[in-house]
Order: structure tokens, then C-alpha cells, then sequence
């Protein structure tokens, strides 16, 4: 689920950023006021490229701290289950890197 919703934003960014890039093209080609309303259509769009931008980053700092608490809060009622996995994996990795 947090992968998809991870894509969803990335292709909506660019989605974003290419839309502030087109409407810059045009606004260098116009003048007057045209080029002005272009322009601010443009900063509206980048302004809401950054506003999800950090919707995106906060909402994963969000689930980022979830998932911290939850590993603590496992390791903490299972201490010897971690010790154990630890243990096996470091043998493991012992084992490969010691066959040279």
C-alpha cells in the first residue's frame, strides 16, 4: 500500500511539474498581460506541486514513526526471538564471508 501510494504521488508530481513547465514555454512567448496570467498560472501550479510534495513527506515521517514503534515495541516483548534472529544472522553472514 505504500508503495502505490508512493507511485500515485511521484506521478502526480511530474504530472505537475510538466504542466508548470508548459505554461512557462508559453508565458516566454507572450506579452502584456497574457504573459503575466500565464506566469501566475504557472507559480499556482508549482505551489501545489509543493504542497503535496510535503503532504507526501509528512505523511511518511508519519508511517516512517509508526513503523519504528511498532518494531520497538516487538523487539521489546520478544527480546529473545531478536537475539536468536541476530544471532542466526550474524553466523550466516559469518559463514558466507569466511568460505573465501
Amino acid at each position: 500500500m505504500l508503495q502505490t501510494n508512493i507511485k500515485a504521488v511521484h506521478q502526480d508530481l511530474n504530472a505537475l511539474i510538466r504542466d508548470a513547465q508548459l505554461v512557462f514555454q508559453d508565458a516566454a512567448t507572450l506579452t502584456g498581460e497574457k504573459a503575466a496570467e500565464a506566469r501566475q498560472r504557472g507559480m499556482q501550479i508549482l505551489d501545489a506541486a509543493m504542497l503535496q510534495a510535503q503532504h507526501a513527506q509528512t505523511s511518511a515521517m508519519v508511517t516512517g514513526k509508526a513503523m519504528a514503534v511498532s518494531a520497538d515495541h516487538y523487539v521489546k516483548e520478544n527480546p529473545w526471538r531478536m537475539i536468536t534472529v541476530a544471532a542466526s544472522a550474524g553466523l550466516l553472514l559469518g559463514v558466507i564471508l569466511g568460505r573465501k
